[in-house]
């Protein structure tokens, strides 16, 4: 399972189902422990291990030993009187400094809170070439990581086709990390960001002289990935009087400085990349035919995010775990604001989800994202955009409720979404919706927020609580005890 963040240690099928839903409600990825399991089933990057009830020592200590958990790893343990407590708390414990107890039910602010405070996940030994992937279960991912690791092996040359925010370099960073040249570099440059007249200079070095401006000797990109990979980002926008010179180094393996007359060997690996049909660019002469066939040994396509949408909650979850390792806050979506994403047609592909994830964690900082949340171009169709017109005519005196639309209405304007509906999801983020304008209406105030919403100010409270918009509220008009997640 990858990119799992809780490791849950529970033998109550009960409690062990709750705490999955609560992981998973606070936009973790929870994974559950069973003695069953096959070894090596179990990921390592947890930032922490929730463990409950187990009566039994002999399989708790089986459970310890075979995940092997490190020493500065976060526990969370359940109840005062949970058996594993006093061992693992006693003298000489590695664990003793790094435990969390809680009680049953739980409470939702001090679980997030135990999990928050939780150290980065410590790193591991270094994955084996088999085990390297890119991210998505997919079947388009699929066969892209079946392919790298076909190639990855062989000095092959290989072009990464693909639209711009695929992923490309990752491609090539992947089958490099895959193939016995792991251990040396991996150089990369962007062909398309350099002025053709000093892409020779950065490809193959200069001499001191070479020309204004060569203030000393430099090396060049092939010699600085000497025994490695060198990645030719945007070799599309390459002139062709460049074409040309790389054309000869790829079939002789040898190249000269710019001013120099000495010739050099080279043994590195190419791997090319572009989003430009080279196909066309050749049949129109602004690619040389002889360069494509070079470089295209081993064609690769990277599919765009449109073509593997299943694939958005894992790249959300790897996305929120980049945050992390930079110190930043995460973010989670609902199923409703997932569901909205994958009406966009995402343009930018991933890169542009990665972007949209960033922002809405800093605007949304360890919260949680519904449809109506999202920026206005990523909401989809939204069942309820006359909702806030509504509330302010009501606001206005114009109580008289607003006539029902007939069920023939209700048909041809809220269409069932492809593959269904979360239902319960939905109709909470449609409150959550309508609870937001109205405090927006009312300026927070949630006396007069309770009143448009036509419910007690004590139920409107609970429904802060409930979802976490004790913030949207003025003058913290809404009191701050936590409630229980079972």
């Amino acid at each position: 399972m990858p990119n799992s963040n809780v490791l849950i240690i529970e033998s109550n099928g009960t409690r062990a189902d709750i705490v999955t839903s609560a992981m998973q409600f606070m936009g973790y990825i929870p994974q559950r422990w069973d003695a069953s399991l096959p070894p090596g089933s179990i990921t390592h990057d947890w930032r922490a291990v929730y463990v409950g009830g187990i009566e039994d020592d002999e399989l708790f200590e089986q459970a310890m030993a075979s995940l092997d958990v490190p020493p500065d790893q976060l526990l969370i343990l359940v109840g005062a009187d949970s058996p594993q407590l006093q061992r693992l708390t006693q003298a000489g414990s590695p664990f003793a400094s790094q435990i969390e107890v809680l009680d049953f039910p739980l409470r939702y602010e001090r679980l997030a809170e135990a999990v928050r405070r939780a150290p980065s996940p410590s790193p591991r030994a270094a994955a084996s070439p088999a085990s390297l992937r890119l991210v998505g279960n997919s079947t388009a991912m699929g066969r892209v990581n079946a392919l790298i690791r076909q190639v990855s092996p062989f000095d092959s040359s290989v072009l990464v086709l693909g639209e711009s925010g695929t992923g490309k370099e990752m491609v090539a960073r992947a089958i490099h990390d895959c193939s016995p040249r792991r251990d040396k570099p991996f150089v990369a440059i962007n062909c398309g960001a350099i002025p053709a007249e000093l892409l020779e200079s950065e490809l193959f070095g200069h001499e001191k002289g070479a020309f204004t401006g060569a203030i000393s000797t430099r090396k060049g990109r092939f010699e600085m990935a000497e025994g490695g990979t060198l990645f030719l980002d945007e070799i599309g926008d390459m002139s062709l009087p460049m074409q040309v010179k790389l054309l000869r180094v790829l079939q002789e393996r040898m190249y000269e400085r710019v001013g120099s007359n000495r010739t050099q060997r080279c043994d590195v690996r190419i791997i090319a990349a572009t989003h430009r049909n080279l196909e066309t660019a050749t049949a129109e002469g602004r690619f040389r035919e002889d360069l494509y066939y070079r470089l295209s040994v081993f064609p690769l396509e990277m599919p765009a995010l449109r073509e593997r949408l299943e694939d958005m909650p894992e790249l959300v979850a790897e996305f929120n775990q980049r945050l992390q390792r930079r110190g930043l806050n995460t973010v989670r979506f609902s199923s409703s604001a997932i569901q909205a994403l994958r009406q966009h047609t995402w343009p930018g592909n991933v890169r542009e989800l990665s972007n949209l994830v960033e922002r809405l964690a800093i605007l949304y900082p360890n919260g949680e994202v519904r449809a109506g949340d999202l920026p206005e171009k990523y909401r989809g169709v939204q069942p309820i955009d006359e909702a806030g017109g509504i509330l302010r005519a009501m606001l206005d005196g114009q109580t008289k409720p607003v006539q029902a639309p007939s069920r023939g209405a209700l048909d041809t304007e809220v269409l069932l979404p492809e593959g269904g509906v979360d239902l319960k999801d939905h109709l909470a983020d449609i409150e959550v919706g309508l609870i937001r304008q109205a405090l927006d209406i009312t300026d927070g105030v949630v006396a007069h927020a309770a009143k448009l919403l036509h419910m007690q100010r004590t139920t409107l409270v609970e429904k802060l609580r409930k979802y976490g918009l004790q913030s949207c509220a003025r003058n913290n008009d809404t009191p701050q005890s936590g409630t229980a997640v079972a």
